[in-house]
C-alpha cells in the first residue's frame, strides 16, 4: 500500500468517528490511519483499536498524553488563572491543541496527505483542530466530513452503520453530548438546551452534589515549585497523577460543578455543564499562594492579561505568537510562585487554610496594627496628598469653569 493515499483520522471509537472511518476511506479511495489520543477519558482503548480495525483501519497509533496534556497545558493554565469568561476552567479546550498537535506530527511520520477529525460545523473544536493543523503543517488537507457529507442526522448516521456493517452500542443514547478528559468533563446539547432546566443529578459522574457531600471537612496541603503543583500532602506524584488524586478528592466532596452559558467563537450561545474537581482544586491553591508570592505590579499585570489568555485558548489559538509571548510572560511571573498550601475541602467548598513561602513577600511586621519601627505611619500624608493632586486640579478646574 505504500502508493496509496493516506489520510491520519483523529478517532474515539464512537459512531460519528466510526462511520467517518469508513466514509474516508470509500469518498477518498485511501487508507486510513486510526489515531486515539488517551487524554484520561477512561475509556478501554484496546477495544477502541479493535473496532477501528474491524471498521476498516489500515493501522492504529493509540498514544498515552496523559503526563504532557497535564503538565504543560493544565499547569500551564493553572499558572495564567486561566477562567473563560469567569467560569469555565477550558477542560475541552486545553486538550484539543495538544491531540491535534500530536496528530500533525504521525500525520507527518506517515506521510499523510490528509488528516481529519469528527467535530461538526457549529461547534469551537473544528476551530482548535485545524488552527493546530495550518499552525503546525501549512501545507496539509484537511477533511471535515460534518461539512461535506449529506449524513446530518443521527438516524442518517445509524442507516449508514448499520448498512456498512459498523458495530454501534445497543444501549440507549444519553439524552446529551460529553467529552471527558483528566481535567472535567463536559455535558451540552439534548436535554441541556433549556437554559431554565436544572441539570439532572444523575448526569454528573466525577462529583457528587454539595448537599450529598461528607459532613466532616477534608484537609490538604499542596506544594508548588514555581507555579507548578508538584506534591500532595508530602507526597511527590507526577502531574497526571497528582490531578486525578485532586479529581477524586474533590468529586468525593462536591467540589467543581459549573452550569453556564458561554459564547462560542463560531457567534452562538451554548449552554455547557461542567465537571472539574481537581482542577478547580488547583486554581485556589494556586491563587492563594500568589497572594503570598508574588509582587503586586506583577499580579495586576497578570490578572490583566488572563483574560486574554483564557480566550486564545479557548478560540484555539495555542500556537500563535501572540499565545508563545504571553506563556513566556506567565512562566516570567511564577519565578517565586514556590511554597504550600493548606485547604480545608468542604461540600462544594474550597477553602484556603493556611499558605507559606520561602519566598513570601508578606512582613509581620509590616502588616502589624502594633507598634513597629519599620512603617513610618506619618509618610503616608505626603504619600495621600500627591496622590489627589490630579484629583483635587480637577475640581478647582471644575469649580472655575462653573
Amino acid at each position: 500500500m505504500s502508493d496509496t493515499k493516506k489520510i491520519v483520522l483523529a478517532y474515539s471509537g464512537g459512531l460519528d468517528t466510526s462511520v467517518i472511518l469508513k466514509w474516508l476511506a470509500e469518498e477518498y479511495e485511501a487508507e486510513i490511519i486510526a489515531y486515539v489520543a488517551d487524554v484520561g477519558q477512561g475509556e478501554d482503548l484496546e477495544e477502541v483499536r479493535e473496532k477501528a480495525i474491524s471498521t476498516g483501519a489500515s493501522k492504529v497509533y493509540i498514544e498515552d498524553l496523559k503526563e504532557e496534556f497535564v503538565k504543560d497545558f493544565v499547569f500551564t493554565a493553572i499558572k495564567a488563572g486561566s477562567i473563560y469568561e469567569g467560569t469555565y476552567l477550558l477542560g475541552t479546550s486545553l486538550a484539543r491543541p495538544l491531540i491535534a498537535k500530536r496528530q500533525i506530527e504521525i500525520a507527518n511520520e506517515e506521510n499523510a496527505f490528509a488528516v481529519s477529525h469528527g467535530s461538526t460545523g457549529k461547534g469551537n473544536d473544528q476551530v482548535r483542530f485545524e488552527l493546530t493543523y495550518y499552525a503546525l503543517n501549512p501545507q496539509i488537507q484537511v477533511i471535515a466530513p460534518w461539512r461535506e457529507w449529506n449524513l446530518n442526522s443521527r438516524t442518517a448516521l445509524l442507516e449508514y452503520a448499520e448498512k456498512n456493517g459498523i458495530p454501534v452500542p445497543v444501549t440507549q443514547k444519553k439524552p446529551y453530548s460529553c467529552d471527558r478528559n483528566l481535567l472535567h468533563i463536559s455535558y451540552e446539547g439534548g436535554i441541556l438546551e433549556d437554559p431554565w432546566a436544572e441539570a439532572p443529578e444523575d448526569m454528573f459522574e466525577m462529583t457528587v452534589s454539595p448537599e450529598s457531600a461528607p459532613d466532616d471537612p477534608v484537609y490538604i496541603d499542596i506544594e508548588f515549585e514555581k507555579g507548578a503543583p508538584v506534591k500532595l500532602d508530602g507526597k511527590a506524584l507526577s502531574p497526571a497523577e497528582l490531578l486525578g488524586a485532586l479529581n477524586k478528592i474533590g468529586g468525593a466532596n462536591g467540589v467543581g460543578r459549573v452550569d453556564m452559558v458561554e459564547n462560542r467563537f463560531v457567534g452562538m450561545k451554548s449552554r455547557g455543564v461542567y465537571e472539574t474537581p481537581g482542577g478547580t482544586i488547583l486554581l485556589a491553591a494556586h491563587r492563594a499562594l500568589e497572594s503570598l508570592a508574588m509582587d503586586r505590579e506583577v499580579m495586576h499585570l497578570r490578572d490583566g492579561f488572563m483574560p486574554k489568555i483564557a480566550e486564545l485558548i479557548y478560540y484555539g489559538f495555542w500556537y500563535s505568537p501572540e499565545m508563545d509571548m504571553l506563556r513566556a510572560a506567565v512562566e516570567e511571573s511564577q519565578k517565586n510562585v514556590t511554597g504550600t498550601v493548606k485547604l480545608k475541602i468542604y461540600k462544594g467548598n474550597v477553602i484556603v487554610a493556611g499558605r507559606r513561602s520561602p519566598y513570601s513577600l508578606y512582613q509581620e511586621d509590616l502588616a502589624t496594627f502594633e507598634e513597629d519601627s519599620i512603617y513610618d505611619q506619618s509618610d503616608a500624608t505626603g504619600f495621600i496628598k500627591l496622590n489627589a493632586l490630579r484629583l483635587s486640579v480637577r475640581k478647582m478646574l471644575e469649580k472655575k469653569g462653573g
